[in-house]
């Protein structure tokens, strides 16, 4: 639908008058009347009551008078916003996982820094659950965490894949498989955010592990930690076997200190997403487009076997 023919309904209904509206719009009243009878035929209706003396609006025209006005309205902010100042200014209120701070965190804010100089940063370094929660109550802007939001006033895109593997150190454990699974189950298996998606998964294959080693599901521990650096040094101090991303201890295991264990059913890998409100601002979705930036750079430049960017 031409809004130029809308503007003209809406300014003749204003104005009242054929040739006052063509003053107006800088037309001949015969380029007004062809616009609005261009109008009626795409609305297929008559706006304008031609069987009056004076000038009149149709009942239909009345009626829609003021969805013109709105589409007229829509209009001019899509074109102000889209002539805005190109500066990318004001507070992101940005919450992450520990997932991201071990990776690409950094990074991404010397990339907001260089790109947007006048953005101001709040940082919040939280679980996933609690990060979700900060946004739906529009405590924060952006959020990056384990695993998308449910709902219609939340854009979730999904960044990266993250492989999870057993890890333990080395000499930790037998190698027989079997008696590794069993003196595994001995200790507590590690692992992140309890409530997520990746830790109800390891609490299920702990449970098929304790039911292959004939071990009592009660007899065995899952636990939790929100913290990479405490997982890593639990690991290190022999307490026992974490499911974390094998790119956390990549040097670890390079080094040899740290070993993959072939224990099956390998852990469910993770998915970071990016998450921000439908209705952001302007800042927000600058600041959305760079963390993909920065998370598929991060992704180029490191081993596809620990970390994969997700390619929209």
């Amino acid at each position: 639908m031409n809004t130029r023919f809308i503007e003209t309904f809406v300014t003749l209904a204003q104005l009242k008058n054929f040739r006052a509206t063509a003053g107006m719009l800088h037309a001949t009243p015969a380029a007004i009347s062809l616009r609005i009878k261009s109008l009626e035929d795409e609305l297929h209706t008559e706006l304008i009551d031609r069987s009056s003396k004076t000038f009149r609006l149709t009942a239909s025209g009345s009626h829609l008078l003021s969805h013109a006005r709105s589409v007229l309205d829509a209009v001019h902010k899509m074109s102000a916003a889209a002539h805005q100042e190109d500066v990318v200014r004001g507070c992101l209120r940005l919450g992450v996982n520990e997932t991201v701070v071990h990776s690409w965190l950094a990074q991404y804010m010397k990339q907001l820094k260089k790109d947007y100089p006048e953005l101001d940063v709040e940082l919040t370094v939280e679980v996933s659950s609690v990060l979700q929660k900060h946004l739906l109550s529009g405590e924060l802007d952006l959020v990056l965490r384990v695993e998308g939001i449910d709902s219609e006033k939340v854009v979730s895109d999904a960044l990266s894949i993250y492989p999870v593997r057993w890890i333990a150190k080395k000499g930790f454990l037998p190698r027989s498989k079997r008696d590794m699974i069993q003196r595994m189950l001995r200790h507590p298996v590690l692992t992140f955010g309890r409530g997520t998606a990746p830790q109800r998964a390891i609490e299920q294959i702990v449970t098929t592990l304790a039911s292959q080693a004939d071990i009592p599901v009660g007899q065995t521990r899952v636990l939790c930690s929100p913290s990479v650096a405490a997982i890593v040094q639990l690991i290190r101090d022999e307490y026992g076997v974490a499911a974390i991303p094998a790119l956390f201890v990549a040097n670890e295991i390079k080094s040899g200190a740290f070993v993959e264990l072939p224990i099956q059913p390998t852990p469910p890998s993770i998915v970071l997403s990016m998450c921000r409100q439908s209705d952001a601002q302007m800042h927000v979705h600058a600041a959305a487009n760079a963390a993909r930036a920065a998370c598929e750079q991060y992704c180029r430049q490191t081993d596809r076997s620990l970390v994969e960017a997700v390619l929209n």
